[in-house]
């Protein structure tokens, strides 16, 4: 049986080296935590391009400062590797690998599965191993704890394993990962114990809860709420502008209410790893357990025929403009799934620019943030307009997906023949040219 006071003394003293599996949006704004308050760290990643990225300083994610990295690898504190041997030199596990949807909406774990494979093949007694990726409830009991438990290891007295829900916000820079609440929910007392003593050398409040199926569905309530609500504004959008009304003015108006009332915003669909994908996860746990959830199913289908409404809505803009949508030439403003980032996880726009192209439009687009794309049709590398001027002038609509905010829609507005705007970044202007979408 391994000291358990010893293992406390090791992360009280910051003495406890720190592995993190998976160097994306989640895993290195992690990393960084873990570094700037003195934590030795071990990266993993499979893919080596990002760990020799990491290790000169090269950057993969835009709002990240990998010159931090850089100087962290020189000082030895910070050691990114593919090599997952090296798991048996850390004292802390903390997974956080992708969980996608395959292609029949189902939670795909292949990488949380072949990650504990790894940490299994080099494990130490006495780790303690967290899942930060988002997934179903009961994923840490029935899918991590059992490959352990094969091994005869006794969980809180051999090894501890807890979840924990990442919250990252990418871009958002007054909610950092620092200062986020953390849930924390392990197998066992002593699992659930040290796991938040480790956090709360980091973050500024840990929040207890009783197993990790609470915590791992508390991730899923999160952004399931937000999915839910931004489909019945999505709704309401498509019914409002039938009746003549700006959903964008209702939203305003309601927000005045300081009561009852939490404002979400329609747009072009919904993006990013997480709004996307949970609610499938927790509609698929629900059918295993015989209960459907079609509040959710219903929400998912509603934002993901959102491209389908915004390419309509340019349909009918140009006929009106006697053209067709099939050989004209649109452009796309933004193509990350929110403003001023560089993420295109999920992004509408990339559906946007699919169904455009099997329209038999041709289509171009210009992102700040995002130099080049991947045409699904073409199963090419599309490249980001280059002149922006140039080719709004030319081109017979730009629809606005994401509304950076350095982008001049001054000029835009302008230069433009015909706009549809997704964003509501035109709303005080009334131009038959403008269109809301």
């Amino acid at each position: 049986m391994i000291n358990i006071s010893e293992i406390r003394k090791k992360i009280i003293e910051k003495k406890a080296v720190i592995g993190i599996i998976g160097l994306g949006y989640v895993g290195l704004p992690l990393a960084k935590l873990f570094l700037k308050n003195n934590f030795k760290v071990y990266g993993f990643d499979i893919d080596r391009k990002k760990i020799e990225k990491l290790k000169k300083g090269i950057s993969y994610i835009e709002h990240i400062d990998f010159c931090f990295f850089r100087e962290k690898f020189r000082q030895k504190k910070f050691k990114p590797s593919s090599d997952f041997k090296k798991l048996k030199e850390v004292n802390a596990i903390i997974i956080c690998v992708p969980t996608p949807l395959n292609k029949k909406m189902k939670p795909d774990l292949k990488f949380v599965k072949n990650t504990v494979k790894e940490i299994s093949k080099n494990f130490e007694k006495g780790m303690l191993i967290v899942l930060e990726s988002t997934t179903y409830p009961g994923t840490t009991r029935e899918v991590i704890l059992p490959v352990f438990e094969k091994k005869g290891l006794k969980i809180g007295k051999d090894f501890f394993l807890a979840f924990s829900p990442e919250r990252e916000d990418p871009g958002n820079k007054k909610f950092t990962t620092k200062n986020i609440p953390k849930v924390v929910g392990g197998m066992d007392k002593n699992s659930t114990d040290i796991a938040c003593l480790l956090y709360s050398k980091v973050v500024d409040r840990v929040v207890r809860v009783s197993s990790p199926e609470v915590a791992e569905a508390t991730k899923m309530l999160e952004n399931t709420f937000r999915a839910v609500n931004i489909a019945l504004v999505n709704e309401l959008k498509m019914f409002f502008q039938k009746a003549g009304i700006d959903i964008w003015e209702v939203i305003e108006a309601s927000k005045t209410k300081p009561f009852g009332f939490m404002p979400f915003y329609p747009g072009p669909g919904y993006g990013g790893h997480c709004i996307p994908v949970d609610p499938f996860y927790l509609y698929w746990k629900a059918k295993k357990l015989g209960i459907d959830l079609n509040f959710i199913k219903y929400a998912g289908e509603t934002n993901t025929y959102m491209p389908y409404y915004v390419v309509k809505r340019l349909e009918n803009a140009l006929m009106k403009n006697g053209k067709k949508l099939k050989g004209s030439r649109i452009l796309l403003l933004g193509v990350a799934y929110k403003r001023d980032i560089d993420d295109i996880r999920e992004s509408p726009a990339l559906i946007v620019f699919d169904i455009l192209e099997k329209r038999g439009a041709n289509v171009f687009y210009y992102d700040p943030y995002v130099k080049r794309i991947e045409s699904k049709r073409h199963k090419r590398i599309i490249n980001r307009i280059k002149n922006l001027r140039k080719t709004i002038k030319n081109v017979d609509a730009c629809i606005i997906l994401t509304d950076h905010t350095n982008v001049d829609y001054k000029m835009i507005l302008e230069e433009a023949n015909l706009i549809i705007d997704t964003r509501n970044v035109f709303k005080h202007v009334n131009k038959m040219k403008v269109l809301k979408a």
